[in-house]
C-alpha cells in the first residue's frame, strides 16, 4: 500500500539552494549582509519545515501499518465469531438443565448418593448409567 499523498509539491529552492545563492552587487542595490541574514532565517524555516514533513510522513506510516494490523485483527475476529457456533435456542428451561445436571452427578457419583457411600457400582442399572 503508497501510504504517500496523491498530491505532489515541487520546492523551487532547498536550504543548500539559497545558501550558495550569490546576488551581484550594485552601487545602489541592497545591503549585502541584511540580504544573508533574511536568507539565513528564511533556510532555517526551511529545515524545520523538511524536518517536520519527515516527521509527519514517519508518523503517517505507523499511523498506517496500525490501522492495517488493527483491520487484520477485526477481520480474524469477524471470522472467529462466525466460526463459534451460537448458544441453542432459547427452548431449554430450567427443568431441561436441572435434569441433566441430576442425570451427570448420578452417572458420576453413582449410588453413593443414594444410600450413603456404602453401596458399590454393581448395584447400579449395570454400571452406574441411569436411563431415562
Amino acid at each position: 500500500m503508497d501510504n504517500k499523498s496523491d498530491a505532489t509539491f515541487s520546492v523551487k529552492y532547498g536550504p543548500k539552494d539559497i545558501l550558495d545563492k550569490s546576488f551581484k552587487n550594485k552601487v545602489r542595490g541592497y545591503d549585502p549582509d541584511e540580504v544573508d541574514e533574511f536568507l539565513d532565517g528564511i533556510i532555517r524555516d526551511y529545515e524545520s519545515f523538511t524536518a517536520e514533513i519527515d516527521r509527519l510522513n514517519e508518523e503517517n506510516n505507523r499511523l498506517f501499518s496500525r490501522v492495517d494490523e488493527l483491520t487484520k485483527q477485526l477481520n480474524v475476529s469477524k471470522n472467529v465469531a462466525t466460526a463459534t457456533p451460537q448458544a441453542p435456542s432459547g427452548n431449554v428451561t430450567n427443568y431441561d438443565i436441572l435434569k441433566r445436571l441430576s442425570n451427570l452427578e448420578r452417572h458420576v457419583f453413582g449410588s453413593k448418593l443414594s444410600d450413603g457411600g456404602n453401596s458399590t457400582q454393581s448395584h447400579n442399572n449395570g454400571g452406574g448409567i441411569d436411563q431415562y
